[in-house]
């Protein structure tokens, strides 16, 4: 696809020439700018929300990432293309955003999103991942397929401090979450889904990166939720960094990781039934 890494030294060159700083409008603009040049997509109403649609089959509803301030279902398109490579419909919904509308908003989106749903796995990516973790937390479904969801803001974290993550960092991170969730302590379970009773999970997927800061908020949930008698896979990959799969035409892992999660999404779609 025109305009795009062709691989990672590409895309890292394109990481370090995007900023991603500044007010909300400006982060919009540069994440659009790193996501970079998308397919089309369809758009359809899921409860009440505009969502783009991409693939046929059993679904998965995808929540984007972008800290609750940016990214949006246009920047999403290829990642929900390549899952849907796997014989599956992805929806990909457009809840609101911070600083306009924070939390809740967002999960009264995913909530009414879900709640016109059949059967359905949810998953996403960093915030998109926190999301659907929340919902999950609150209503049935058929499995969760997470890409570094945050999942602890309470201080448990030994890898928020590295400065080995190209996408991410602990002061960015920070300030989304002030952004997004204002007045929401850090262990409360809303901003700290780790914290929750895990107990009542759907089978949990998860994929992340060895270098990201985020690495422990998947690794505390994966052992978290396996304590809980969950059933749990991780598959870290070495070398990369946050959101990795959302460049999986530049990255052969990127799109690996999205094949494991796409698998793993179509196989509990078949131990319930679900033909699509």
């Amino acid at each position: 696809m025109g305009g795009r890494p062709r691989n990672e030294a590409e895309l890292r060159a394109l990481i370090d020439r995007v900023p991603m700083e500044g007010a909300p409008e400006a982060l919009r603009t540069q994440f659009a700018e790193l996501a970079g040049v998308q397919p089309k997509a369809r758009s359809i109403e899921r409860g009440g929300v505009e969502c783009l649609a991409v693939g046929e089959g059993p679904e998965i509803v995808w929540f984007h990432g972008g800290g609750y301030v940016f990214g949006a279902p246009e920047t999403h398109v290829l990642l929900a293309e390549t899952l849907a490579a796997a014989g599956l419909r992805v929806i990909l919904p457009r809840y609101r955003l911070a600083p306009e509308a924070p939390w809740p908003a967002m999960l009264e989106d995913a909530l009414a999103v879900v709640a016109a749903s059949g059967d359905v796995v949810l998953g996403g990516d960093s915030a998109g991942g926190h999301l659907a973790l929340n919902v999950a937390l609150r209503r049935s479904v058929l499995g969760l397929a997470l890409v570094a969801p945050n999942t602890d803001r309470s201080g448990r974290s030994t890898t928020r401090a590295r400065t080995s993550d190209a996408m991410n960092d602990d002061a960015g991170d920070a300030e989304l979450a002030r952004m997004a969730m204002p007045g929401i302590a850090p262990d409360h379970t809303d901003a700290s889904p780790l914290l929750a009773d895990l107990s009542g999970l759907p089978p949990l997927h998860l994929e992340a990166a060895s270098t990201e800061i985020l690495l422990d908020d998947s690794l505390m949930l994966a052992a978290g939720a396996a304590r809980a008698s969950v059933e749990t896979h991780l598959h870290v990959t070495r070398g990369l960094f946050h959101m990795f799969p959302l460049w999986p035409d530049a990255l052969p892992e990127g799109k690996a990781a999205l094949g494991r999660l796409a698998r793993f999404a179509a196989d509990l779609h078949a131990r319930a039934g679900n033909a699509g």
